[in-house]
């Protein structure tokens, strides 16, 4: 059904850094190889736990800095307030834009807090609340004992989050629309689970390029679908091309 109207992003992010790539591999050398490879077909990477857990984290993040990149620390951080609040802390200078933070309203508000005591520049630290993971569908939630649907679900965490004061949220595609309907504009919406084509994997809750930007994600996560292509580069230009044919009105 054709869209009656969208949620294009009109935020000041230039086209090519709306292409976020989940560097997804088990070192600091593989990581670096892939930044040669994809060249200036990705200016933003994602480093999630697997890089984090092959250690010298912080060291790629300054390597990343040192190549004009920008970073995403996807580490989702759950845990008591004071100790998100010291990890966000850790993050002040390290070259990150983003941080995820999963939790319930006193975690999302230490992590803010810690971010606010941070330097204030325009590259300052944002926080990312997490919704629901595009993983999860109906089934899953209600087998963790939630009585509700998905979309209203991540509805309500985003709402508390944007109340507490975080930048804004992660979230599938299809929820990007009705957050958009809710809240506005003065937040970001960061989408994974992006498919290029038809998905085969254990992502559930997934849409492409096109659909999530249409429906008001700012930036979108892709990983696989790059990652695994035979041409990488390739690979991501196509996304690129995309992404600037959907913003070259803007």
């Amino acid at each position: 059904m054709p869209l009656t109207h969208t949620y294009l992003s009109t935020k000041p992010i230039p086209p090519r850094e709306r292409l976020i790539f989940a560097m997804d591999v088990a070192s600091t050398e593989q990581a670096k190889q892939l930044v040669d490879e994809l060249g200036d077909s990705v200016q933003f990477y994602k480093l999630g736990l697997e890089i984090f857990m092959a250690g010298r984290y912080f060291e790629l993040l300054a390597w990343l800095r040192a190549q004009g990149k920008k970073a995403f620390v996807d580490l989702k951080f759950f845990d008591v307030p004071q100790t998100v609040e010291s990890a966000v802390k850790q993050l002040h200078g390290r070259g990150a834009s983003f941080v995820t933070v999963h939790g319930n309203d006193e975690i999302l508000a230490a992590a803010v807090a810690a971010k606010n005591g941070g330097p204030g520049t325009p590259e300052s630290l944002k926080i990312l609340a997490v919704t629901v993971l595009t993983s999860l569908d109906q089934r899953d939630i209600e087998a963790l004992g939630f009585q509700t649907d998905v979309a209203a679900l991540v509805l309500s965490r985003a709402k508390r989050a944007i109340a507490i004061g975080c930048d804004g949220v992660i979230s599938s595609g299809l929820e990007a629309r009705p957050l958009r309907e809710q809240h506005g504009a003065g937040f970001l919406i960061v989408v994974p689970g992006i498919r290029p084509v038809v998905n085969v994997d254990d992502q559930k809750r997934t849409v492409d390029v096109e659909d999530a930007f249409l429906n008001g994600a700012d930036y979108i996560v892709v990983g696989r679908p790059i990652k695994n292509a035979d041409d990488k580069k390739r690979a991501a230009e196509d996304i690129q091309t995309r992404i600037s044919h959907l913003f070259a009105s803007r």
